[in-house]
């Protein structure tokens, strides 16, 4: 059979088939062959680059869904002329064609960026708690990153909005608040914008960053995590606490580790006046000196008070983190407080108080009553 034989064949079945069925099956040809074509492609860079090539190969994984719509999507834009469409079919599907269009701008936006900054974090030193510079990069990139996100969906929704007739003032006043329209849609992403600003302020300002050790609520924790909209702090007993962004910003909290991460323990006593404060200074050192917590800087004991019944010491100590410094405070009050009993149990607060005969009182009262007779 003839080539010309073979056409004049597929024309006499087109002619059988309805416009938009042929239209159908000239866009998923287009897209299919896309699709082998984009396979091809990305087997051959793999086979190229060397696999010691790290960072190219993960950008190719990283970018495979991001190439691949985008190649179907142009090769649907140049058949789409060709299909036997009518004009008002051509005009709808053009349309979806843009709408789809924007939201692949804004997907390639949001991954170069995510490429980025994974890229940045990558090189930091994210993983040493004690290099507070490192913690202050990775909490400003991560922060800026999923604001910058949140900012860009919603540009890609508005300008994807903008495209329908029917709804353009709603992508008009989501990018500008302009009008009635805008001010309910203001007023629902109220709180939304309340922390997106307040996750850019937070970036800029750097009150907490990732790792910190921080009061908040009367509970202290460490900030594990910093999202677009709320702060996970990791409480001591592994429980979590949620809180807005904005709560950083309007209410006040301790941040144990704003400017480095070593930190002063204190541990106090109440002791009976009869204790030998030298010898548990000496005793103080001594704990400090042979425990792996202590950093090497601080170590002092106080008397900071006193009532009418004992003495109170206070006990100070150093060290590298706040975990550390916590653990470094239990063990130096738990083994004072045995050296005490095994040396000054005496030492101890004590209740004083005074015994009196009562009987001795009245005889006493009853000679005093007959001499005034």
């Amino acid at each position: 059979m003839s080539m010309q034989n073979v056409l004049d064949m597929v024309g006499r079945v087109a002619d059988w088939l309805p416009n938009w069925l042929i239209a159908v099956l000239v866009l998923a040809a287009a897209a299919g062959l896309a699709l082998l074509l984009h396979g091809a492609a990305v087997r051959l860079m793999r086979r190229l680059v060397a696999p010691r090539h790290v960072f190219v190969q993960s950008l190719l994984s990283a970018t495979r869904s991001l190439s691949r719509a985008a190649l179907v999507l142009f090769a649907l834009a140049i058949v789409l002329p060709a299909v036997p469409l009518d004009r008002e079919a051509t005009r709808i599907v053009a349309h979806w064609l843009l709408v789809l269009f924007i939201v692949l701008v804004g997907w390639a936006g949001i991954t170069a960026l995510m490429l980025a900054t994974d890229f940045y974090l990558a090189r930091s030193r994210a993983g040493d708690p004690s290099d507070p510079l490192a913690r202050k990069h990775v909490t400003q990139v991560r922060v800026l990153r999923r604001v910058t996100v949140t900012v860009a969906i919603i540009i890609t929704v508005a300008a994807a909005l903008m495209t329908f007739d029917s709804v353009r003032q709603y992508g008009v006043s989501l990018i500008a608040s302009a009008g009635a329209a805008g001010i309910v849609v203001g007023l629902a992403l109220r709180p939304l914008l309340t922390n997106l600003f307040a996750g850019i302020q937070l970036a800029i300002t750097q009150p907490i960053r990732l790792g910190d050790a921080v009061i908040v609520e009367n509970e202290w924790g460490w900030v594990e995590e910093i999202t677009g909209t709320y702060v996970v702090i990791k409480i001591w007993d592994w429980r979590r606490l949620v809180v807005p962004l904005s709560y950083f910003l309007e209410k006040p909290f301790q941040n144990w580790t704003r400017q480095s991460t070593d930190l002063i323990g204190t541990v106090l006593l109440w002791v009976d006046y009869t204790v030998p404060v030298a010898r548990i200074r000496a005793e103080l050192e001594k704990v400090a000196k042979a425990s792996k917590l202590w950093d090497g800087q601080v170590v002092n004991l106080q008397v900071v008070d006193s009532n009418d019944r004992a003495l109170q010491l206070r006990a100070l100590v150093s060290a590298r983190t706040s975990p550390e410094a916590w653990d470094l405070r239990c063990e130096v009050r738990e083994k004072l407080i045995l050296f005490l009993q095994q040396e000054y149990p005496g030492a101890l607060p004590k209740q004083r108080a005074e015994l009196i005969d009562l009987a001795e009182r009245r005889s006493s009262a009853a000679q005093q009553a007959v001499a005034g007779l």
